[in-house]
């Protein structure tokens, strides 16, 4: 599935909630469905900056594309960052650093999220593609 099938898929799943007290529930959900981190990855440099929460994420390259497990020590962020790994996890460094990411938008998160939690969002982000960069330049090294 493309990244772009990706989002689509879940601004429809987020157009099937008309208050915005069920698209909390179902982030915090998302957010205890996210696979657990191994905790050998839950260390200091694994932290996301920017963040007012604990942020955990680790990335793995594996046959050409990076694959993402995230933990949070609060339940909306450890959502909000299930959202971003769901997009963009499986992905080429590539793909990933050329990535718009419309659903942050057309879900209303961005209208709907404390300052703090979006400066959060938009710091798991700009650290997916940081990693993304990182790959690239080292495939281009090999």
């Amino acid at each position: 599935m493309t990244i772009k099938e990706k989002q689509d898929e879940i601004v429809a799943d987020f157009e099937l909630f008309g208050e915005w007290m069920d698209k909390y529930e179902y982030i915090i959900q998302l957010g205890k469905d996210l696979p657990l981190i191994d905790p050998q990855y839950k260390t200091d440099d694994n932290l996301i900056r920017g963040c007012q929460s604990k942020v955990w994420m680790h990335a793995e390259f594996k046959e050409g594309k990076i694959f993402f497990t995230a933990d949070s020590d609060a339940v909306i962020t450890k959502g909000l960052v299930s959202l971003v790994i769901r997009v963009l996890s499986g992905h080429t460094p590539r793909e990933i650093v050329d990535a718009e990411l419309y659903f942050i938008n057309a879900i209303g998160l961005s209208s709907h999220l404390s300052p703090t939690r979006s400066n959060g969002l938009l710091s798991m982000v700009k650290q997916i593609k940081i990693y993304a960069l990182g790959y690239m330049a080292k495939s281009t090294q090999s």
